[in-house]
């Protein structure tokens, strides 16, 4: 196995999204209702992916630093309040203990390291305590830092960009018009406004979807496009998992075409911002999961909030055997020997294969 020399990003982090979409309203919604051939729209989500971000894929890592105990009634988590889920409750870790979880994010080639909390929005104590956990990864580790803590005001958000973080995610989830069947504990204004408060802060906005939730094709095209009137630089696009204790009352299947389809929406929509495939990629995806790649540029390992998901390991064969490029938090630039990292167990070989012969002779 040869060695790769990873190439610099081609595209310098940016805070708001810059380029014109590359489709109308029409045009996303014929995607979405495979009035063109996939081959063809999946052609023009490539030549913008790699217009703007080459053959590299960026490798998110999710650290959920307090689970549970949440206020909130959102149908499609699992610690949403009275779901009984059987998910693990725990209170917010403490400044340490999400410091080593960012050590090991770093040694595991996360490109960001995500702080999860669950709740409505951290009061001001909590964003003063997050805030020197940020300084401090970001000081000592270099390593990149997105936070997903809920509602925020003007004020804690800028506690937070003086603390260092780079990017914040706050879901739009769905459409306007579909929020009230899917939340009743806060609005869809309200999520907005958040999304407002961070960007004026001079943070880069994350905030992408969860599709299958009962939602009309027309939902998909409306939130793909208020995320891009928002000027969004970064979009996970979840397909819903169905866990236990969720509140969704109308969910739909998806087929890995449809969840394709809908990630090349949300390129040729959004062709600057960095479109992640996020949860449920490996069970709604499934052998889609490669070409999902000529459309997105980024995804998550080891796993989602509460869900399991494949490994660091799995997921950097998988960016490798499609032909592209794992980023990693330390060094751009930097040569990368697969054979040393992968060992034996990237070969096709009968230890690999224990059972590589269908028929054998008889003892």
């Amino acid at each position: 196995m040869q060695t790769v020399t990873q190439k610099p990003g081609t595209v310098e982090e940016k805070v708001l999204s810059e380029v014109p979409s590359l489709i109308s309203r029409e045009g996303a919604l014929s995607i979405l209702e495979g009035k063109i051939p996939l081959t063809e729209c999946l052609d023009q989500a490539y030549r913008a992916r790699e217009q703007y971000f080459g053959r590299s894929v960026r490798i998110h890592i999710l650290d959920n630093i307090k689970n549970g105990h949440c206020p909130e009634d959102c149908g499609y988590c699992a610690q949403r309040k009275n779901a009984n889920s059987g998910v693990q409750e725990y209170p917010l870790k403490s400044e340490e203990e999400i410091f080593q979880d960012a050590v090991l994010a770093k040694e595991n080639g996360a490109y960001r390291f995500c702080m999860v909390t669950s709740g409505t929005g951290p009061n001001q104590s909590t964003t003063e305590k997050l805030a020197r956990t940020i300084e401090r990864i970001h000081k000592e580790l270099g390593l990149k830092v997105c936070l997903s803590a809920g509602l925020l005001d003007r004020e804690k958000a800028a506690i937070l960009k003086q603390a260092g973080l780079d990017r914040y995610n706050h879901n739009l989830n769905t459409s306007k018009s579909h929020y009230p069947e899917i939340c009743e504990t806060h609005t869809y204004e309200q999520r907005v406004e958040t999304i407002s408060h961070l960007s004026e802060a001079g943070i880069g906005m994350c905030s992408g979807v969860i599709v299958g939730m009962g939602e009309s094709l027309k939902d998909i095209v409306d939130v793909v496009f208020d995320i891009k009137a928002l000027r969004v630089i970064s979009i996970p696009v979840n397909f819903f998992i169905p866990v236990a204790g969720h509140a969704v009352r109308h969910p739909q299947p998806l087929t890995p075409e449809f969840c394709l389809r809908v990630l090349i929406a949300f390129r040729l929509v959004n062709p600057d911002s960095e479109v992640r495939i996020a949860a449920g990629r490996e069970g709604h995806l499934r052998s889609l999961q490669s070409m999902a790649l000529f459309a997105a540029n980024s995804l998550f390992a080891s796993g989602y909030l509460n869900v399991k998901g494949s490994d660091a390991l799995e997921t950097v064969k998988l960016i490798l055997d499609a032909g592209f490029l794992p980023e990693f938090s330390s060094g751009k630039g930097a040569e990368v020997d697969w054979e040393s990292i992968l060992g034996n167990d990237y070969l096709y070989s009968a230890e690999n294969f224990p059972e590589l012969y269908k028929f054998r002779k008889k003892p």
